[in-house]
């Protein structure tokens, strides 16, 4: 099981002006954390786009190029990349551009958007929420599988023998979908035999392990390779030594965040008796010590038959040696305990 950490570049909130941290100094202090993640060994990095106040990165493409030239090992890729509202075309030649910058590390996570600020951005209507990702899909695929391209769709101009340039490395860009629950998107993905990312981050995980059957008895019965077979999970996380002086340290900065998306979306104030549950042995969350993380993530693991874990890192904009400690536990105390204990 590969053993990463995803991002969406939250951005601190000054408490006596209200204002957000600038967006220069936390992509500096992004780059310094993805840094420490190769040295210590991680497998993955992932990082998200957003177009709100509250987030540093609405093209994760940038990141990951600057992280190409600082790392080493660790795989880069978006988590996830809003293609509904994207170009194909132009998304795929900048992974292939940072695969090439990597020596072929980059991944493309394509979701539909939970967040929707890109589609007025763009200009793309809403009502075509779900027809825009499966037409883009297909022509990412397209272009994935063919150097040159004809192609013809409802939402972008046709393509005419058109060459696509740069190509990833082994002419093959990592394609992986992400979903959050929907049981449409995750037979798609199983009859397209792509890799599934499902993001857990509230409630019981344990009601999402039939999307995990399904998934797979979709990507079996399509007849693709066992062999190829890639299932994780996205769910929030945060690590430390002490789990009473974590909790007590994060939970304001994680219930804050939580409420600011919740007033857009309907939801009612976050309670401390969630941040609890989520903790617990039955959560979806990964906040604590080394010892209950790692059989936490070895649950997960057993539960769902997962190849990859993804801590997402960042919810509410901890500050940058809470991260940097949080990279540090993971990657010398739960990671190798982990794969200790998968090995055997």
């Amino acid at each position: 099981m590969e053993l990463g950490i995803s991002m969406f570049g939250d951005l601190q909130i000054d408490k006596a002006t209200g204002k957000f941290q600038s967006a220069g100094q936390r992509l500096s202090e992004i780059i310094e954390e993805i840094k420490l993640m190769d040295e210590v060994g991680l497998d993955y990095f992932g990082m998200g786009e957003h177009h709100r106040p509250d987030y540093a990165v609405p093209t994760p493409e940038i990141v990951l190029a600057a992280a190409a030239t600082v790392t080493k090992n660790i795989k880069l890729g978006s988590a996830v990349s809003v293609l509904s509202s994207s170009d194909p075309v132009k998304l795929y030649q900048n992974f292939a551009m940072i695969d090439q910058l990597s020596g072929g590390r980059a991944e493309l996570m394509a979701g539909r958007g939970s967040f929707i600020e890109s589609f007025p951005l763009f200009g793309y209507n809403l009502h075509d929420y779900d027809a825009l990702f499966a037409e883009k899909l297909d022509l990412l695929l397209t272009i994935n599988n063919n150097e040159r391209v004809t192609w013809q769709g409802k939402f972008r101009a046709a393509l005419n023998d058109q060459e696509i340039l740069p190509r990833a490395v082994g002419d093959k860009l990592a394609i992986w979908i992400a979903v959050g629950g929907t049981p449409a998107s995750v037979v798609r993905a199983g009859q397209l035999g792509l890799p599934l990312m499902i993001a857990i981050i509230g409630g019981s995980p344990a009601q999402f392990q039939p999307l995990f059957e399904l998934y797979k008895k979709t990507y079996l019965e399509s007849g693709h390779d066992p062999a190829q077979f890639q299932v994780g999970i996205h769910s929030h996380a945060l690590f430390g030594d002490n789990d009473a002086e974590l909790s007590k340290a994060y939970y304001p900065l994680y219930a804050a965040q939580m409420d600011r998306v919740g007033r857009s979306r309907g939801w009612p104030p976050y309670q401390r008796t969630q941040f609890d549950f989520g903790k617990s042995k039955h959560g979806a969350l990964f906040i604590g010590e080394p010892a209950a993380m790692v059989d936490k993530i070895l649950h997960m693991q057993e539960l769902f038959g997962l190849t990859r874990f993804a801590a997402h890192m960042d919810i509410g904009a901890p500050s940058h040696s809470m991260m940097m400690k949080s990279i540090e536990v993971y990657g010398t105390k739960i990671v190798p305990q982990v794969r200790a204990a998968i090995r055997n």
